[in-house]
């Protein structure tokens, strides 16, 4: 059975449960979740996600959305609008130096949640009170988010062309350091590791394990090897194809060649370990 699935905030998808055959992606779903009751659009219908997995995050389906319950989306989505321009307003009334990323309100219009970014801790304790006073009979909730839950929660396309991992898949953020680039041999310049979050690219990790477990089998740079064309020194390694950058010795041209067709020098057999013949 197809598991229709919710992507909720901060770009989590969660599984509807119990699972209906008649939602396709776009359809729109009344459902509870841990904030309370929401709707959405269906993003992923997986017939290989028929089987519950452990750590999968699920949500209770009520309904499909009705006739009525788009119109009530689409005065959630106005109703939001005009509470962030609101708290953007106060924000910059009291000088917090906070940034407002976006404002959400559950279905039923219980909850009002925003989402802020902050370089340090701000009270917002005086805001919080001027929100109460303005949305009356809804539980306000400020809520500080890192700069990669921001790229999470807004999403975005990546320098691969592909929307954002954080947005999609990715159920939690690995800790990510320049160590990572540095073992795949990557390029060490800023823009070429940061995402749009402007941290290290969570993809780093991806190809990381393979390129080492790669790397131990290859000789290091600088190492003599013997090659059909004769002695060479190893000058770049292709990590992805298993294959060396070699310069000859006799004439410094710089050929790339298989690792499988090169023999370290410091590597050969002595003539006493050839085989007779």
């Amino acid at each position: 059975m197809a598991r229709p699935a919710i992507r909720q905030r901060l770009g989590a998808l969660r599984f509807l449960e119990p699972p209906d055959m008649t939602l396709g992606r776009g359809d729109f779903a009344v459902f509870q979740s841990e904030r309370g009751l929401d709707c959405g659009p269906v993003v992923l219908v997986a017939e290989h996600l028929a089987a519950q997995r452990p750590g999968d995050a699920t949500v209770k389906l009520i309904r499909r959305a009705t006739t009525s319950d788009l119109s009530q989306m689409e005065t959630k989505w106005k109703e939001e609008v005009r509470a962030h321009a609101t708290c953007a307003d106060k924000i910059a009334g009291r000088g917090l130096e906070m940034r407002l990323v976006q404002t959400a309100y559950t279905f039923d219009f219980a909850r009002l949640t925003f989402y802020y970014t902050a370089e340090h801790r701000v009270d917002f304790r005086e805001l919080l009170k001027d929100l109460t006073g303005t949305f009356r009979r809804t539980r306000i909730d400020l809520r500080q988010i890192g700069v990669r839950d921001e790229a999470k929660l807004l999403g975005g396309a990546g320098v691969c062309g592909q929307e954002l991992c954080c947005a999609t898949f990715l159920k939690e953020f690995m800790p990510i350091t320049i160590k990572l680039a540095k073992d795949q041999a990557l390029p060490l310049h800023p823009t070429k590791l940061s995402g749009m979050c402007g941290r290290l690219k969570c993809c780093l990790t991806y190809e990381h394990d393979m390129v080492v477990s790669i790397k131990r089998e290859l000789p290091v740079l600088g190492t003599g090897v013997r090659t059909p064309d004769g002695p060479a020194k190893v000058v770049g390694h292709d990590y992805f194809n298993e294959a060396l950058r070699v310069e000859l010795d006799a004439d410094e041209r710089v050929l790339r060649i298989p690792a499988s067709r090169v023999v370290p020098i410091e590597a050969r057999r002595t003539p006493e370990a050839h085989e007779p013949g």
